[in-house]
């Protein structure tokens, strides 16, 4: 493999002229440039990328943590980061911390040992201090990790509200809420504004706080037999109510006629099921796109004209609701 000192010697220049024509920094004239860039191509030559950051303090790299790659939201979200990373002339470092603290602190021990720029976190942060040790740039995605560092969300309570809102004016009088975890900043808010709905027009409910990418099936499934009278249900992500879905068609219950449902994120697959479900939008790659721009905003000492940035949610009507 070539080295830079094969560069220098094959143009007949210095590595110090080299180095100024890789790194675009000092005066190189034209015909210099262009016999470096010539040896440069007929040697093959790959700069160590990490030696080129460190000399201009800037690796052009961003750290992504998400907890998994199970769901859509997620591969929406690292979509929208990635296109804008690109357009702005970033790469991105994905990490896939499986929501576990340690996994998550080796990958934030990576990021400092590589230069990263900075930080995009998008998982369920097990390591708050010593993200904040780092002293890297951070951004969070779909919570708020601390008042002091910027973050984007969309607007979990309004969803909520908009979703018991639906239930009820459809008809359903007795609601379960199945949530996946309710320890997530995103789904107790969803929950809130839901709740907040129930009560104030006297609506009975129960809830079901599981896992969201495993929840208990038998366990949901003896809830809604053991209460006949069910007539709505409200899922903090499709995933949830993709499964209710398929719980209820297999007890052979009809939707909406017995059972109405709103899920929320609007994914892909709730098109693909039968009754398509109704469900709470959020602009996942927009949070992604806009993640990214508030990071390269703090890189390059930018104001932040909205540090805690809330984007709109809206609902999806399809054939699971009245």
């Amino acid at each position: 493999m070539a080295t830079i000192k094969d560069v220098a010697k094959k143009a007949n220049v210095s590595v110090a002229t080299v180095s100024r024509v890789i790194n675009q920094k000092g005066y190189v004239n034209e015909e210099t440039r262009l016999l470096v860039e010539t040896a440069i191509n007929d040697l093959n030559y790959i700069p160590n990328e990490l030696a080129r950051s460190l000399f201009n303090k800037h690796s052009k790299l961003i750290g992504v943590l998400v907890p998994h790659f199970d769901t859509q939201f997620y591969a929406e979200l690292i979509e929208g980061i990635e296109n804008q990373a690109m357009k702005l002339g970033y790469k991105i470092m994905l990490s896939n911390t499986q929501d576990d603290a340690k996994r998550e602190k080796d990958y934030i021990h990576i990021y400092s040992q590589y230069n990263i720029d900075g930080i995009i976190v998008a998982s369920n942060a097990h390591n708050v201090d010593q993200l904040i040790k780092s002293d890297l740039p951070i951004v969070t995605v779909d919570h708020i990790l601390s008042e002091n560092i910027p973050s984007i969300t969309s607007n979990n309570i309004l969803g909520g509200i908009i979703a018991a809102q639906k239930l009820i004016s459809g008809g359903s009088r007795y609601i379960l809420e199945l949530r996946g975890p309710s320890f997530l900043l995103t789904v107790s808010e969803r929950s809130l504004g839901f709740r907040q709905v129930l009560v104030q027009n006297n609506i009975p409910y129960i809830s079901y706080d599981g896992d969201l990418l495993n929840p208990d099936i038998d366990a949901i499934t003896k809830i809604i037999e053991s209460h006949p009278e069910i007539d709505g249900i409200f899922a903090t992500s499709d995933f949830l109510a993709i499964h209710a879905e398929n719980i209820i068609n297999k007890m052979g219950k009809k939707i909406p006629e017995d059972i109405q449902i709103v899920g929320f994120d609007n994914i892909v697959y709730t098109t693909l099921v039968s009754p398509t479900i109704t469900t709470i939008e959020q602009p996942i790659r927009r949070m992604g796109e806009l993640a990214l721009e508030t990071l390269v905003k703090l890189l390059n000492e930018e104001t932040i004209s909205e540090f805690h940035s809330v984007l709109d949610v809206k609902l999806i009507e399809r054939e699971s609701t009245k």
